[in-house]
């Protein structure tokens, strides 16, 4: 009887060599070196859009609250200032009728996460009941202490321009003391030149606190630093409505965004001042200038 063939295959094989596993992922490295930046890239172009969004819809908030409030821009204080210096009582918190009430840090404070609080704010009223347009979703810097009691991320991202709204004492003269020779803009109508000065900015990590986003004209030095999330550039809203990316020049401008990554106030050089000086010309208009009228 004659045997049952085999089937014989020589030099058959299953799988893949070594030399072969390591040329695939030797082009996968390569790949992924080429791929991963633009992704990032990519990445923080549409975080940007978002953050731009929301600047834009906290602005249009800005506008109604001043057409309900006889054209009056909010209140934008510092932190410690007092409501009353105008005469109009918060029945003792001096932040309840500010533009935002809460002030951030890297502690456990309740501020740093109550949404609630956040919209319980003269602003509030005005964001359609949405706490996210508070927050740039590239923003999600904590410190040790924050991350270990398992949150997520902060509320806030934005500030306010320093030389739009009431400032409290700071304004009561009718001119703000931290830049005398430039104009406070307390009424919408006021702002000569609205497609030329932001009003909401996204703050550095390490530099915002409260909302009143602060800069002097006097001192060649950042002390509140503007975010440089989306690929080295700030988000800002301006009076018209619109929202732009500005692209940051300098390195100085663009320190890590960690806790006490800033090492603020930063003081510049004369080479450093670029990104500075552009946005002192956003911030507000010299009080000489052929703009300023009363």
């Amino acid at each position: 009887m004659p045997k049952a063939s085999k089937n014989i295959r020589f030099g058959s094989r299953d799988g893949f060599s070594l030399v072969e596993l390591l040329v695939v992922i030797a082009i996968i490295g390569v790949l992924s070196s080429i791929l991963l930046p633009a992704l990032a890239k990519a990445k923080a172009r549409a975080q940007g859009v978002y953050s731009l969004n929301n600047t834009r819809q906290l602005t249009v908030a800005t506008v109604m609250y001043a057409d309900d409030h006889h054209d009056n821009l909010p209140y934008n204080l510092g932190l410690n200032d007092k409501v009353a210096a105008k005469g109009i009582s918060s029945g003792g918190d001096s932040m309840a009728l500010n533009w935002v009430n809460n002030v951030l840090d890297w502690e456990l404070s309740p501020d740093n996460t109550n949404s609630s609080a956040l919209l319980a704010s003269g602003l509030g009223p005005y964001t359609g009941g949405s706490a996210k347009i508070y927050r740039c979703p590239a923003d999600s810097v904590l410190s040790a202490i924050q991350q270990n009691a398992g949150w997520n991320s902060r509320v806030r991202s934005y500030s306010m321009n320093a030389m739009v709204g009431d400032a409290g004492s700071l304004t009561q003269s009718g001119k703000n003391e931290n830049n005398p020779e430039y104009l406070q803009f307390f009424r919408y109508s006021s702002i000569p030149r609205p497609s030329d000065i932001f009003i909401f900015v996204e703050e550095h990590p390490d530099s915002i606190k409260d909302g009143y986003f602060l800069n002097r004209s006097d001192a060649p030095k950042w002390i509140d630093l503007p975010a440089s999330d989306h690929d080295d550039a700030g988000v800002f809203s301006f009076a018209d409505g619109h929202s732009e990316m500005h692209h940051w020049r300098r390195a100085s401008t663009t320190p890590a965004a960690r806790p006490d990554g800033a090492n603020l106030p930063i003081w510049l050089k004369t080479s450093d001042l670029q990104d500075f000086l552009w946005v002192l010309s956003t911030m507000s208009v010299n009080r000489n200038s052929e703009y300023y009228h009363y």
